[in-house]
């Protein structure tokens, strides 16, 4: 499935911001859990990715750090802030609204192919 690029916009903070609530992470971590969170069908680059940690790092929503992989390579992790979590509870009440409007209307209508 193609999902719309303006869809995927809309969801990359809350979903980012929703893995870093989990714990705190690294960007290829991060990449494989869209990845298994959507069955597969969001396949994020680090070209999209990486933008958004650094826009929500000067946002004040995550912090970094370098530290060591288990195999002793330098990796920057990122943990959500204070901020972060204020960020995503707002998000998350706009996208119950979203949810909520547009399942009243789409549970509304006819399946696919009746």
């Amino acid at each position: 499935m193609n999902i719309d690029k303006d869809l995927v916009a809309a969801m990359a903070t809350p979903l980012v911001l929703a893995i870093l609530v989990e714990s705190e992470n690294y960007g290829y971590a991060i990449l494989k859990r869209v990845r298994e969170l959507s069955g597969g069908e969001l396949e994020w680059t680090d070209g999209m990715l990486y933008p958004l940690l650094h826009r929500l790092d000067r946002l004040g929503y995550v912090t970094t750090e370098w530290g060591a992989s288990p195999e002793g390579r330098r990796r920057k992790y990122y943990e959500i802030t204070e901020t972060g979590r204020a960020q995503l509870a707002e998000q998350r009440r706009q996208w119950d609204t979203a949810t909520r409007t547009l399942g009243g209307l789409w549970g509304l209508a006819a399946p696919a192919g009746a």
